[in-house]
């Protein structure tokens, strides 16, 4: 897993106007908490974060004021609605060797059973459990043949040595749905003749 290196400086003023502020300076507004500690109100470099925000729980190491060095993970982000620049961060204190409990994307591979069936993913994210130094990017499960009724239960999934789950192993993660079945021609038509009746 990637470790991306942040430069943060120690926040001071709060509310609306000074987080206005904050984004035009092309900064962003975080507050790092965990482990007990009082929460440290901080500022990142918008472009930095948006780019390791790319990568799903990314650990991100922040050289707080040139004095401190913290772990950290991505706990909830704030985008605007309709610009999607970052609005606010919480990052999650770590320390190497802790493990966290986190969801990692669920990607598939393969091609289903031919007769145009659909694939659903009923978790779009795996909860697991890692260390926070060793988070996998993804998991990806293959889907070749599956036929409708086909499910894949979360104990299927082969996740990398030192993760485990941290959601029920029978938990549906990924199910394959018949495709409905479309009209006869002569049904459709009889139809029509009676709509314009």
């Amino acid at each position: 897993m990637s470790e991306v290196k942040l430069a943060a400086e120690t926040r001071t003023e709060f509310g609306k106007g000074a987080a206005r502020r904050i984004r035009r300076d092309n900064k962003v507004p975080v507050v790092l908490y965990g482990h007990g500690s009082e929460p440290v109100h901080l500022t990142l470099p918008g472009h930095e974060l948006l780019l390791a925000l790319r990568t799903p729980n990314v650990l991100i190491s922040l050289d707080i004021d040139g004095k401190t060095n913290e772990l950290a993970i991505p706990k909830a982000v704030q985008r605007d609605p309709l610009k999607g620049f970052l609005e606010h961060v919480d990052l999650l204190l770590v320390k190497r060797g802790e493990k966290v409990q986190v969801e990692i994307p669920v990607h598939t591979e393969g091609e289903l059973a031919p007769g145009g069936n659909l694939l659903e993913h009923v978790l779009a994210a795996l909860p697991v459990e890692a260390e926070a130094t060793h988070i996998p990017e993804a998991v990806t499960v293959s889907v070749e043949g599956l036929e409708a009724g086909a499910s894949i239960h979360a104990k299927d999934i082969a996740l990398p040595n030192g993760v485990s789950l941290a959601v029920d192993e029978d938990a549906v993660v990924i199910q394959v749905l018949q495709a409905q079945a479309e009209e006869s021609e002569g049904e459709s038509a009889e139809g029509e003749e009676a709509a314009e009746a």
